[in-house]
């Protein structure tokens, strides 16, 4: 069964194929299409939304299964209204630069002592016209983390990814900057995609193969 994972990121192509594999689906991103890929605007209230509008619009483009996955950052312990959710790096309107976003969340970390945090994911897989499949379970949620006002000792800025030097695993003690490679890709799979894909495998199979 191959499929077309919704993303430009090779990082969670890689992933997410290693987490597949075993269940007999071979994944394509975006990159080896080789061809103009459509601009999707994104703009949805929850991941579940964005979700959705990344991979209709893809399977319009490309008229092949497609799914797309999203995330949005949530915190224990701050009001609803300061909730980032999808608009993680968005702040009153205002498209945050790597700097800014370090500064106001470990501020935000300042005020409310510290910030229990996880991000919550969604997914959505388009077979054909007529069967699309959607979930945005407790199952999909990362591991709880917590962001702190005392940044990584070398305060350091991953290009992209601002919010390492901020936060900490809470199984290792370790902050994401510390943190190798296999053990970032481990935290981003989440046993709940794999749920998802087992739970429409046997509805969709002849959807899939006769595509």
């Amino acid at each position: 069964m191959k499929l077309l994972y919704g993303t430009g990121n090779p990082a969670k192509l890689s992933s997410m194929k290693e987490s597949l594999k075993t269940l007999g689906i071979e994944l394509i991103g975006l990159k080896d299409l080789e061809c103009e890929i459509p601009d999707v605007p994104e703009d949805g209230e929850t991941p579940l939304e964005n979700a959705m509008q990344k991979a209709m619009a893809y399977y319009k483009a490309f008229h092949m299964p497609v799914f797309s996955c999203d995330s949005g950052l949530y915190f224990d312990n701050v009001p609803d209204d300061i909730q980032p959710g999808v608009h993680i790096r968005r702040v009153n309107g205002k498209s945050l630069t790597d700097d800014e976003m370090f500064a106001y969340y470990s501020g935000l970390a300042r005020k409310y002592g510290g910030l229990t945090a996880r991000y919550k994911n969604a997914i959505c897989l388009v077979a054909d016209d007529n069967h699309v499949y959607k979930a945005m379970e407790p199952s999909m949620e990362s591991d709880t983390f917590i962001i702190t006002d005392k940044p990584h000792y070398k305060r350091i800025l991953k290009k992209g990814f601002p919010l390492d030097c901020l936060s900490i695993d809470i199984r290792s003690g370790k902050y994401y900057y510390d943190l190798q490679g296999n053990e970032l890709e481990q935290l981003a799979v989440e046993d709940g995609f794999l749920e998802f894909f087992r739970s429409i495998m046997g509805r969709a199979m002849n959807i899939f193969t006769e595509n």
